[in-house]
């Protein structure tokens, strides 16, 4: 009798196993798809799973997100939803692909509750942040959409598309200062994508754009101190607009744009550096300021600058190239420091 128990538990056990790698099968499958952009073959296949195991949150959260790429928004909430309920495996995948799809769905003041709950009930996780910090500039409420991503940015600084963000919410209020050292930060994250070139375009245009030319008289300068209520920024700025005019000055005649971007750029962190008080506790102060101080005070300044602009200047890409040794000299810098 027990060699027949053993007998019968060894195959209900087998048929369990092959049915599983089954489904591990269909997931497979499903996600090839998915990677290529063939989303109703995506579904199909994760439908097969879901067959063998309904309650495979691997599969529940893979039809969600190939029924959101599909633009099936309704779908994607309903398998999310399936995911949440567990509360098990894929929990923060599943609460981005139902507070984007609320989103999507024209819902983004249910989908800024949903995150708000989302993170408390998580403890707070960096993509639900940058999320919440995105629904919020979409709203156009840009006070707590910077909140949303410095949360994001504190959770993971790594995570380059906050850096972006924050950069995006402070170009568009015209604070050039914050602008720049969050676009600074993601270029280090992000150098070479299609991204990398607007937020170059954005660190070039915060840098010299309010700083102009009189046409009438040719040796005169105009700035503009855009109006910043913060004043612990006014010095800064101030400063950015003074390197910026700098460049017509008789000492640097003959000097490469190149050339002016790496001197400006020392400049501009190494006075920010001398400019940060103890009190200063935001991130701009406490994060950004340290770090490019330190970098602005080492030997790896220009390795930075070049590998930050490789996106847009083939110049840098051609010097990169040819100087590995100072690239990896930087990156060993970066791990260190």
């Amino acid at each position: 009798m027990r060699q027949l128990i053993i007998a019968v538990t060894l195959f209900f056990l087998s048929i369990s196993g092959f049915a599983q790698s089954e489904v591990e099968v269909f997931i497979e499958e499903g996600i090839e798809h998915h990677d290529k952009g063939e989303f109703v073959k995506a579904i199909e296949s994760y439908e097969k799973a879901l067959q063998l195991d309904p309650n495979s949150a691997l599969a529940n959260y893979e039809i969600s997100l190939s029924y959101f790429s599909k633009g099936d928004y309704e779908n994607a909430l309903k398998y999310s939803d399936i995911v949440l309920k567990q509360d098990g495996d894929y929990v923060i995948p599943a609460y981005m692909t139902k507070g984007s799809a609320l989103d999507m769905l024209g819902r983004t003041k249910e989908s800024i509750k949903f995150f708000e709950k989302a993170i408390k009930k998580t403890k707070g996780h960096y993509l639900l942040y940058y999320n919440l910090a995105l629904n919020h500039f979409k709203l156009n409420d840009l006070d707590n959409a910077e909140k949303s991503a410095i949360k994001g940015i504190e959770n993971n600084p790594n995570h380059s598309s906050s850096h972006l963000l924050l950069g995006i919410i402070h170009d568009q209020q015209g604070n050039s200062v914050q602008t720049l050292l969050a676009a600074h930060y993601f270029l280090l994250l992000e150098p070479n994508t299609k991204r990398s070139v607007q937020a170059l375009e954005m660190l070039q245009e915060n840098f010299g754009g309010n700083v102009s030319k009189d046409p009438d008289k040719p040796n005169t300068i105009n700035i503009t101190i855009s109006p910043n209520d913060d004043k612990q920024f006014g010095a800064a700025e101030m400063m950015v607009a003074m390197l910026e005019a700098s460049k017509t000055l008789e000492k640097n005649e003959g000097k490469t744009e190149d050339e002016m971007f790496v001197e400006n750029t020392e400049s501009f962190f190494k006075v920010l550096g001398e400019l940060k008080k103890d009190k200063n506790k935001e991130i701009w102060w406490t994060f950004y300021t340290p770090f490019f101080y330190d970098l602005a005070k080492s030997d790896h300044l220009e390795a930075y600058c070049k590998y930050i602009t490789q996106s847009d200047n083939k110049n840098y890409q051609e010097w990169l190239g040819e100087n590995e040794a100072k690239l990896n000299a930087f990156a060993q810098w970066l791990q260190e420091d």
